[in-house]
């Protein structure tokens, strides 16, 4: 068994929000690896937020965003959790807010997959069935799928990575949802949001 010392767990611990213990058995599993350990807190909390997800979130916040340039973009962003301690919660408010500020530059139609409507994957499909035509047959059902996949991460909320890379690297929406949640021991569910622009529909 790897020797973790005392440093290693505060950085790594500052850097995800998870529990003392937590980080240290995960640099433990980890080698002393602090990438390989992010990444076993970072599924493990995945699937902690799965158990939540069948918590009622009837808290939250409601936080906005607006363009500071030219004031033309603005975004309302609803999201929940369990409690009103957490609602105010700073890391939570500044997820939402950071949530926010992502909606006006990434510009997503959902916040799910399961909210995306069928006729839509249906006509998204044709056409990369079609653009796919050129290929050999027994290869086209997976360009196409891999289209569609390529779709659903531009428009899908929880599926996009964070517009702010120095901040959350490569990290998607799901993701930093997941870390929260997990952070807060709480369900916390991206519920709406809405984008709105000078000049747009």
């Amino acid at each position: 068994m790897s020797e973790v010392g005392a440093k290693e767990v505060k950085a790594l611990r500052d850097r995800t929000g998870a529990g003392m213990m937590d980080v240290k058995s995960a640099l433990v599993e980890a080698g002393g690896d602090a990438e390989q350990a992010e990444e076993i807190l970072r599924k493990k909390g995945q699937a902690d937020a799965a158990k939540r997800g069948a918590r009622t979130a009837s808290e939250g916040t409601v936080q906005s965003y607006i363009h500071t340039v030219n004031s033309k973009t603005g975004v309302l962003v609803e999201i929940d959790c369990e409690t009103d301690f957490v609602a105010r919660n700073e890391d939570f408010v500044g997820f939402a807010r950071d949530v926010a500020m992502h909606v006006a530059a990434a510009r997503p139609l959902y916040v799910s997959e399961e909210e995306v409507p069928e006729e839509d994957r249906r006509r998204e499909l044709r056409i990369y069935e079609e653009q796919a035509s050129d290929k050999p047959e027994h290869v086209r059902p997976k360009v196409a799928e891999g289209q569609m996949r390529k779709w659903l991460e531009q428009v899908v909320l929880l599926n996009q990575q964070h517009v702010n890379v120095d901040k959350h690297g490569k990290k998607t929406i799901e993701e930093l949802r997941a870390e929260l949640a997990s952070k807060t021991g709480e369900n916390v569910v991206i519920r709406r949001f809405a984008r709105f622009e000078v000049g747009g529909e």
